[in-house]
């Protein structure tokens, strides 16, 4: 089958390609690209984080006293899924356990992605499958990332997030890639956060206490999108320190390691842990106005 499918719904036209399962375009009913596409400031779109979201110290996942190689956010994202359906509002994509990942992350597993166009919306569905005979520790994570500002005329500053729910939790940040041992206070007032290139001084905000199940990312005027999640219990706010034209609103199941965790992966924080036969399913939808 072809690299890439695009998906055309009534309001929104989507393009999925087997490497990464990625959605690498998302337009509206105007033709507008509302997706980042790759620029030199950060090479991806929408990557798909399996089985570890974060980074583990110093790279390495322990697993019954072997240590291997797993760089951050996993390995789907570069890996090639096969295609399992293809049609015209609806595709499905398939990764499984072979020798290359069985060397990195020591597990039998199957990853089922399917993208689907309805009206307004992209609704992305995960089935993480254990095909082992033991537990299968992982975590998930979508990583879209949107064009910021929307329109091009605008500021980055004329935009916000706005939460259905209050998120006066406190928040987590990162050092190194690992999450820092404190929390510290939201900068979300209430349900709205005000953007700016600043917030990502210190790298992403961890939302680890997310109430809320859904949130918009609006300015006063041109497009605006929605992303709503299900069976994530983390949410992610990145972009690249320093200022890059892309805001991620990344739905997670797990983060990056405590800095001081070192211990076997199957005991890291924010796992989910799958039973033989079984399979957990998540999901989130983007809708585009």
């Amino acid at each position: 089958m072809s690299d890439s499918h695009t998906l055309r719904g009534d309001r929104i036209a989507a393009t999925i390609r087997a490497d990464g399962a990625e959605l690498c375009s998302l337009k509206n009913a105007d033709g507008a690209e509302l997706l980042w596409q790759a620029g030199p400031q950060w090479p991806r779109h929408a990557p798909l984080l399996f089985p570890i979201v974060g980074k583990l110290k110093g790279d390495t996942l322990r697993h019954d006293g072997k240590s291997y190689p797993m760089t951050q956010h996993g390995l789907a994202r570069d890996r090639r899924f096969a295609w399992v359906e293809q049609g015209p509002r609806s595709c499905k994509l398939a990764l499984t356990d072979d020798a290359e990942t069985r060397a990195r992350y020591p597990f039998a597993f199957g990853l089922e992605v399917t993208y689907t166009v309805d009206g307004a919306d992209l609704e992305v569905a995960f089935e993480v499958i254990n095909t082992g005979d033991a537990i299968l520790p992982a975590s998930l994570g979508g990583h879209p990332a949107f064009n910021w500002p929307l329109l091009p005329e605008l500021s980055k500053d004329a935009y916000t997030l706005t939460f259905t729910n209050d998120e006066s939790a406190t928040i987590r940040r990162l050092k190194d890639g690992l999450m820092r041992p404190q929390p510290e206070p939201s900068p979300i007032q209430r349900t709205t956060l005000a953007l700016s290139e600043r917030l990502f001084d210190d790298d992403a905000m961890i939302l680890d206490q997310v109430a809320s199940s859904s949130v918009r990312f609006a300015a006063d005027r041109g497009p605006s999108i929605e992303v709503t999640w299900s069976g994530f219990r983390e949410l992610g706010i990145w972009s690249k320190p320093g200022g890059a034209p892309f805001l991620c609103i990344e739905p997670w199941h797990g983060f990056a390691s405590p800095a001081d965790f070192d211990r076997e992966f199957a005991d890291k924080p924010g796992l989910m842990h799958v039973a033989p036969g079984a399979r957990r399913s998540l999901s989130y939808r983007i809708r585009v106005a």
